[in-house]
């Protein structure tokens, strides 16, 4: 039997989970709104998250000195390549952890809300887990 991660290791690898949670969310909406409507504005993410344009301002400011979101002043936001990867990758365990919960029996509503959660603090081994037993739940 193996021995647990130290609990500084565990501790730090939430504290960067959490890091990243943040710009999952946002470039994934980013992405959403300009599927759905053609381009994406600081005012849309404000509503779609229900916080202030400020809080919304300074999200958007961090994204874009990380290279994942550009924008002109008062402009609409797009994502660079490195963005539309990460709002890609989001997506993918989104559906992954969300599909996994329905197979064991989660109903679609606590399955929604968990998988916000769960999907940014998941190991890419555990994903894979999540994934094979879904496909031998749903016999596949």
């Amino acid at each position: 039997m193996s021995k647990p991660p130290a609990i500084s290791d565990r501790h730090r690898r939430t504290r960067n989970d959490h890091a990243q949670e943040t710009a999952e969310d946002y470039v994934e909406a980013i992405d959403e709104v300009n599927g759905a409507s053609g381009k994406c504005r600081v005012v849309d993410l404000a509503r779609q998250f229900d916080v202030s344009h400020v809080t919304v301002t300074k999200v958007v400011a961090r994204l874009k000195r990380e290279g994942l979101v550009t924008s002109e002043p008062y402009g609409p936001l797009e994502l660079t390549e490195a963005g539309r990867q990460l709002a890609a990758k989001s997506r993918r365990q989104h559906e992954v952890v969300y599909q996994f919960l329905l197979a064991i029996g989660v109903s679609e509503k606590v399955a929604a809300i968990d998988t916000e959660g769960i999907e940014h603090h998941v190991s890419k081994q555990t994903l894979d887990c999540f994934k094979r037993l879904t496909e031998q739940l749903q016999g596949k």
